[in-house]
């Protein structure tokens, strides 16, 4: 049940004028880092274009990727990375919405450290990152192209479920409560991750798909009660 009443609840709290403040936001800046990705690859690309001869056929294949459709299709990969950073930024946002309207007898939050939140939202954009980089390179060689999504998928499950747990759980419990917190809720986390992997491939949906994983990850742990008393 939690599988689908984790995700349901996140999307019923669509009226609620404190979430849906930090969807938008959330979504603004994926727009703009998505532009600004798409910019820098481009013009990347214009810039190996002179360089093609010296380079051979490594500047060829580079050039072909930065360009255009390429730099189009690298932006949409790299989109899910920097959409979980910057909806691991707003988790203590997110979270206090979705606490207030369905959790409103907890205490009060005693957050983690601030290094210890940027920190780990940093460190899960570049794990993710180095994962779709993966699957990129899987994509070019013939026989195993039929894995790179499949397991590319599998792995952004694990990596994007973990780290916005992660930056939930953190709201309450130190850096090394939370990962351990986190070894209990496994199968359920993977389960959520799974989803958010997924809905990331949808165009326009996948702007509001990391803030809604994070809001499905409260009643994650909150299910049954976590660390309602801390």
């Amino acid at each position: 049940m939690l599988f689908i009443a984790a995700p349901l609840r996140a999307f019923a709290q669509f009226d609620d004028p404190d979430f849906l403040g930090a969807v938008w936001r959330s979504a603004a800046w994926a727009i703009v880092s998505l532009l600004g990705l798409a910019a820098v690859l481009i013009w990347g690309g214009n810039a190996l274009a002179g360089q093609v001869e010296q380079l051979g056929w490594i500047g060829r294949v580079l050039g072909g990727l930065l360009g255009g459709m390429g730099a189009a299709v690298l932006s949409f990969y790299f989109f899910l990375p920097l959409a979980t950073v910057i909806a691991s930024f707003y988790a203590d946002r997110i979270a206090s919405a979705v606490e207030r309207h369905f959790y409103p007898g907890l205490p009060p939050a005693r957050a983690a450290s601030l290094y210890d939140q940027t920190w780990d939202g940093i460190a899960l954009g570049v794990r993710v990152l180095g994962w779709q980089v993966l699957m990129l390179l899987l994509l070019l060689i013939p026989p195993l192209t039929p894995l790179a999504v499949p397991l590319g998928w599998a792995i952004s499950a694990w990596a994007v479920g973990r780290g916005l747990f992660v930056a939930v759980a953190m709201r309450r419990l130190n850096r090394a409560d939370a990962v351990a917190f986190y070894q209990s809720r496994r199968g359920a986390v993977l389960a959520q991750g799974a989803l958010i992997a997924a809905g990331s491939l949808i165009p326009v949906f996948n702007l509001f798909v990391p803030v809604l994983g994070t809001a499905a990850m409260v009643h994650v742990m909150m299910a049954p009660r976590g660390p309602s008393g801390r």
